[in-house]
């Protein structure tokens, strides 16, 4: 990107993993950039490496399924180019163990915030706008994970609906899908799992959060004007070998 001021990005989930990983490459790419997360610290942290790299970037904290915290976001992002919908939350739990709370917390998080962003930021963006949906190929199927399999295959529904309704508006709407990605999620899986997961994969290997990074940092940039509406995978070939569950 080029010109001045920079264009700004709003990345949510921004603390750390791929939300890091995403703020840190579209920094690269010419963007300053909103970090957004509910850890401060971690937020923080973010903002002090893409400073220290030449970038630009601040800082809003706050909890997305909370109205003001929305709103404040919203408000701080205004004039924003791009928007990443990044944060959410994933931990396992049994379908016979799923409560209520449970199901209602992850699609409170993954799916209502996200659209509720959406909902804001695309009467402030300006033509030839970008969202950016962070959804995960557990949309795929996933044992022990039904309310975050729900969630991320609302996010890809989501997704196309929103394509199609501001494509007049001169917004482009795409996801990233994700794979096994090694970051502080995925952390629970010890080395023999690991090393199955590694054995499965066609790439043979698990994902880095660079590799999502690149993915948004394409889906975000000026070369794409005539992709709308897709879900792209980043999962080292998985969804494409059949395997529907780590």
């Amino acid at each position: 990107m080029t010109g001045d001021p920079k264009p700004l990005t709003v990345v949510t989930g921004a603390g750390g993993g791929i939300g890091r990983a995403i703020a840190i490459r579209l920094s690269s790419d010419g963007y300053k950039v909103l970090v957004s997360d509910l850890d401060e610290s971690s937020a923080r942290e973010t903002r002090e490496m893409i400073e220290g790299a030449g970038g630009e970037a601040r800082v809003c904290i706050g909890d997305l399924t909370r109205t003001s915290d929305l709103a404040a976001l919203t408000e701080d992002g205004a004039g924003a180019e791009v928007l990443v919908n990044n944060a959410g939350v994933f931990y396992p739990k049994t379908f016979e163990d799923l409560g209520e709370e449970d199901f209602n917390r992850v699609l409170n998080i993954n799916v209502i915030a996200l659209f509720r962003l959406c909902q804001a930021f695309a009467t402030r963006m300006p033509r030839g706008g970008r969202i950016v949906n962070i959804g995960s190929r557990a949309m795929l199927g996933a044992r022990g994970y039904a309310h975050y399999v729900a969630s991320k295959s609302a996010v890809a529904g989501l997704t196309k609906a929103l394509a199609l309704e501001l494509a007049p508006h001169g917004l482009l709407v795409n996801a990233v899908a994700p794979g096994v990605i090694d970051t502080a999620m995925t952390a629970f899986l010890d080395a023999e799992a690991r090393a199955g997961i590694t054995a499965r994969l066609p790439v043979g290997r698990i994902g880095r959060p660079e590799d999502v990074a690149s993915a948004v940092s394409f889906l975000a940039s000026g070369q794409v004007g005539f992709v709308t509406g897709q879900v792209l995978f980043v999962d080292g070939g998985a969804s494409v070998a059949g395997l529907t569950s780590i």
